[in-house]
């Protein structure tokens, strides 16, 4: 229950905030695409430094800075409209983007002590439909309200900040501390047998970039699409997470996350090569509807790293794994923005040839991963006599 009510009051923020980011910044503030591409990147930041998180722990409780973590995030989202220049819009982001990352690397680590090995796909499943649920009551009011009652950037980031602070407030006053079944490492955790799983979280971030930045750009500045448009194509998406995300996890436990994620990565490349060539809004909005589809499969990164971790370095390894995540989220706005001056068509290109690299990287993943078995080049334990 925690843990959903924790995702819920996430993507209230969360998703108030990217879905009125992009249009804020071009019709409130007046960026461009490198200055876009330069906020990313200093949104990308807090999550850069993620490993810090280790010893934040050393002062307080996991749970405990999870909550102060999506307070800061719901702070950060309820002033940003009031603020429409490029400097401040870059300060509320990175308060904001504090709040989210550091609230990330914990209900990650979270989620895989809580939740049982067995169950894990199934349950991670149910935890993105139900924040998919609270997206689609963001998306449904900005849809729905924006222009029939005028609404202004200013009203709607501090109605879903507030909204956040309140069900933190409730989770801080209703639920108990959670012991911990394996007390956790409280260093940075590093391990060369776990270099697959930084691997793919690495990729995962640079592919991540793709479709927050440059698919969004691509929507607003290339096909003109406004905010109740823009919302309207996430309330499609969170659609489909609340109706497949739990069976998207359910056939990962069944089929295994090397096919999950091949299946993932062979749709990128497609998607990200008819990105490029696109002209018509409407195949625009499909693939960006597929794009989003596939954000379900990485459940299987999470749980691979779960069923080859020591129990004891889940909480260790969380914040480095988001900082291998945020070094091309922070290399790639900010480069590649500079590129979407001179050819968005390349910008695609390049993620669909880092799709392919990914696409490699599945194969390397055993059919059942465990302790001793985390990729196929792993020597095979003697057969029993």
């Amino acid at each position: 229950m925690a843990l959903a009510l924790m995702a819920v009051a996430m993507q209230l923020s969360f998703a108030a905030w990217y879905t009125l980011a992009k249009n804020f910044a071009v019709d409130g503030v007046g960026m461009t695409g490198a200055e876009v591409g330069l906020q990313e990147t200093i949104r990308e930041i807090p999550g850069f430094l993620a490993f810090l998180v280790i010893y934040v722990l050393l002062l307080m409780r996991e749970q405990t800075l999870a909550l102060i973590s999506l307070a800061l995030l719901a702070v950060g989202v309820a002033v940003t409209g009031y603020f429409p220049n490029v400097w401040a819009f870059y300060l509320t982001t990175f308060l904001m983007s504090l709040g989210f990352h550091y609230f990330e690397t914990v209900n990650q680590s979270l989620q895989l002590q809580w939740l049982p090995k067995r169950d894990a796909p199934k349950q991670l499943g149910r935890l993105i439909a139900v924040a998919a649920g609270a997206q689609l009551a963001v998306y449904g009011i900005i849809a729905l309200i924006w222009k029939t009652f005028s609404l202004n950037f200013e009203t709607t980031f501090t109605f879903f900040g507030a909204l956040t602070l309140a069900i933190v407030f409730y989770l801080w006053r209703a639920f108990p501390y959670f012991k911990e079944e394996t007390p956790q490492h409280k260093h940075l955790v590093i391990r060369k047998r776990y270099w697959l799983y930084y691997a793919l979280t690495f990729m995962s971030g640079a592919r991540r970039q793709i479709f927050t930045v440059f698919a969004a750009l691509l929507m607003v500045q290339k096909f003109g699409y406004d905010v109740h448009e823009i919302a309207i194509l996430f309330l499609v998406n969170t659609g489909f997470n609340i109706a497949f995300a739990p069976r998207i996890g359910a056939l990962i436990g069944r089929f295994g996350e090397r096919n999950a994620l091949r299946v993932e990565y062979i749709g990128l490349i497609g998607v990200f090569a008819a990105y490029a060539f696109v002209s018509n809004p409407w195949a625009a909005a499909g693939l960006y509807i597929v794009d989003h589809a596939f954000f379900a499969m990485a459940i299987a990164i999470k749980t691979y790293f779960q069923k080859i971790a020591d129990p004891k370095d889940i909480a260790g390894t969380a914040g480095f794994a988001f900082t291998i995540n945020h070094i091309a989220a922070v290399i790639i706005p900010v480069s590649f923005g500079l590129v979407w001056l001179v050819s968005p068509t390349l910008v695609f290109l390049l993620g669909a040839a880092m799709a392919v690299g990914s696409l490699i990287l599945s194969f390397l993943i055993p059919r059942h991963p465990e302790i001793g078995q985390e990729t196929v080049l792993a020597p095979r334990p003697l057969a029993a006599e």
